[in-house]
């Protein structure tokens, strides 16, 4: 068959074909009597199996060691095929990523995508400085791209820069939300924290709908956070989780100062002395969490709290109990 024939039915074009016969990898088996080419069906198999294996990626000097070596395994250099179309999709999914972010930024000129590139760098950048500065920067130089913004909260260590980025979100006006939604289900507890942490200082509806779905969520932190946020907000629903919180001892002053506030409402003082009372029964709680409970009742009105205190004044634990009495004296005085 000659050269044609072979590159129609092959699809290998004819200057590839001569490309092959000069690299040895195929030599045409016979000549015709003009000198042309001949290729045999022995010849095509090999041409077939040259192609195949370079769809796989390798190169044509490993193509002609696999099809003409004895000795040649495929191991060692299947797995090196796998680690370099690991890193090439990586490099791959990053540039597309970064595309995106570029895209969703609206830019409306080259000056903007120089910028926002200039940003995602800043972002991912080694320096806590240079992050902290670029989410700071973020909002006074044109659209910020908030998937960039939520990526790099969710995954950011240092306190300084998770505030700033925070705040950056904030100024976008909660448009992250929903992917911050999404960091409450992660697998990573350390993620849910920093989602519900950011809901948390994003102002709106939205938000504290979120915070509210968040109290039935399975992680600890992630209740607590949003407890907290909802009870500064003025959300009643939060009543029972804060009160966990204050039992817990965790964040228990910030929780007790949110009961405090919300009892402010009358119609809401007697369900949280309630609710304090209720966490006080006999063998429900340790000596520590009783004069936390102690605390927390010192500013909640009317007389759930105060006989629930006069209880609390002659409790066996002595601190507990000084505490109580101490508290009743200033609520006499009041």
């Amino acid at each position: 068959m000659l050269i044609g024939d072979v590159a129609r039915r092959s699809g290998v074009s004819a200057r590839m074909l001569r490309h092959y016969d000069s690299l040895g990898l195929v030599r045409p088996t016979d000549r015709s009597g003009a000198g042309y080419r001949e290729y045999s069906d022995e010849d095509i198999r090999r041409i077939f199996h040259i192609e195949s294996l370079r769809s796989l990626g390798l190169s044509l000097r490993d193509v002609g060691r696999a099809l003409d070596d004895p000795g040649f395994t495929p191991s060692e250099l299947v797995d090196g095929l796998i680690r370099r179309t690991r890193e090439r999709i990586a490099a791959e999914t990053e540039l597309l990523t970064r595309l995106r972010r570029i895209d969703a930024a609206e830019p409306a000129g080259w000056e903007d995508v120089l910028q926002v590139v200039a940003l995602l760098r800043a972002l991912g950048s080694k320096s806590a400085g240079s992050r902290q500065r670029a989410a700071l920067s973020s909002v006074d130089e044109g659209p910020a791209p908030v998937e960039a913004l939520v990526e790099a909260v969710l995954s950011e260590t240092d306190p300084n820069v998770a505030g700033a980025l925070r705040w950056a979100l904030v100024q976008s006006g909660g448009e992250g939300l929903a992917l911050l939604a999404e960091g409450l289900g992660s697998p990573a507890a350390e993620v849910r924290e920093r989602a519900v942490r950011s809901i948390a200082e994003i102002p709106g509806g939205e938000a504290t709908a979120l915070l509210r779905d968040s109290l039935a969520n399975p992680d600890v932190v992630v209740r607590r956070h949003a407890a907290l946020a909802l009870g500064a907000r003025g959300v009643a629903d939060a009543i029972p989780a804060l009160i966990d919180v204050v039992v817990e001892g965790t964040n228990d002053v910030d929780a007790a100062d949110a009961l405090s506030a919300l009892a402010g409402r009358p119609a809401l003082a007697d369900r949280i002395a309630a609710g304090l009372v209720g966490r006080l029964s006999p063998g429900g709680a340790g000596s520590p969490a009783r004069l936390r409970l102690a605390q927390a009742l010192a500013d909640i009105p009317g007389d759930t709290a105060s006989r629930a205190l006069a209880d609390l004044s002659r409790d066996e634990d002595r601190a507990v109990a000084l505490t109580a009495a101490y508290i009743l004296r200033i609520r006499d005085a009041r």
